[in-house]
């Protein structure tokens, strides 16, 4: 079993929206692993237009999840939760729009990560079928992870072990990439991933790349592909091709990133796929069973 480094995330508060779906669960257990990993505080939501239909049972169960990871015993206490530097708070909130509701608690609680499940309008009729990932990402401007609603993403649910091996991330010169290849190399090295392939999409001309700095270390390969047409279909494909687990990507809301389509490039990839994961002020996203990781780099 591969051990963590010790590598400060710039992560200490985390917060994921629930809808008590199959996704959110998916979604749950990576705001948890990472919450363990960087020792955050997380809060739970789930929002309800009527408070008597959901109750704090219904919620993920986080200390019935670290027993199952073998990271607390079995018939632990609550306390023992706050034992693992983990500190977690749920919150059940009343409201007809969970885009605003989020959106007015991040105001007053400002994240540092936000973990969504990108299904919310599929099938949610007590959310009235709104968008509601992307316009939170988006808005919140906060880095985020995305969770396809088919996809197990990259932390196993029976024993949360980290399953990352193939990560890509397009790059462009607007904005600056840096950010994501660290913050992609910074997350590799906190889950103690040792083999893992790092793909570098650039949609262009050959030679018209970014410069870029690419951490080293032994088990890590970096792989560049450069390729002309539309954007958003070209990040779907290569990812599909290099089955990537992980895309994370530096954006500008709708700026940037050769975003001349309607909707940013990272929203227009999350309608593309099963993406998992974005990054407004910072973020990650995926593609069919990957996550997506985007960065708003505004």
């Amino acid at each position: 079993m591969n051990t963590p480094d010790t590598v400060i995330l710039p992560i200490s508060f985390i917060f994921h929206l629930s809808d008590f779906t199959h996704a959110s669960e998916v979604a749950f257990m990576h705001a948890l692993k990472l919450g363990l990993i960087t020792e955050a505080a997380l809060s739970i939501m789930h929002i309800t237009s009527d408070s008597a239909d959901a109750g704090w049972l219904d919620f993920p169960a986080v200390r019935l999840t670290l027993e199952r990871w073998g990271i607390l015993p079995e018939g632990s206490k609550r306390s023992d939760v706050a034992d693992t530097g983990l500190q977690v708070q749920k919150v059940l909130a009343e409201g007809r729009d969970p885009a605003d509701a989020v959106l007015n608690y991040l105001a007053q609680e400002p994240a540092d990560l936000v973990v969504l499940a990108t299904h919310q309008h599929d099938g949610m009729a007590r959310w009235l079928h709104r968008a509601v990932a992307e316009p939170i990402a988006r808005r919140s401007k906060t880095m985020t992870l995305f969770i396809p609603h088919r996809s197990n993403g990259f932390v196993a649910p029976e024993d949360g072990r980290i399953t990352l091996q193939h990560v890509l991330l397009p790059v462009d010169r607007v904005p600056p990439p840096q950010d994501a290849i660290d913050i992609a190399a910074d997350l590799t090295r906190a889950f103690g991933v040792e083999q893992v392939a790092f793909t570098l999409l650039y949609i262009g001309a050959e030679g018209d790349q970014p410069m870029m700095q690419l951490p080293q270390r032994d088990g890590w390969t970096w792989n560049t592909v450069v390729r002309q047409g539309h954007v958003v279909e070209q990040i779907l494909e290569v990812a599909a091709h290099c089955a990537a687990d992980l895309i994370v990507m530096t954006t500008q809301g709708h700026q940037g990133f050769l975003d001349a389509l309607r909707g940013s490039t990272s929203e227009r990839v999350v309608r593309g796929g099963s993406l998992s994961s974005s990054c407004g002020t910072g973020g990650l996203s995926g593609l069919m069973d990957d996550l997506f990781l985007d960065f708003d780099d505004a």
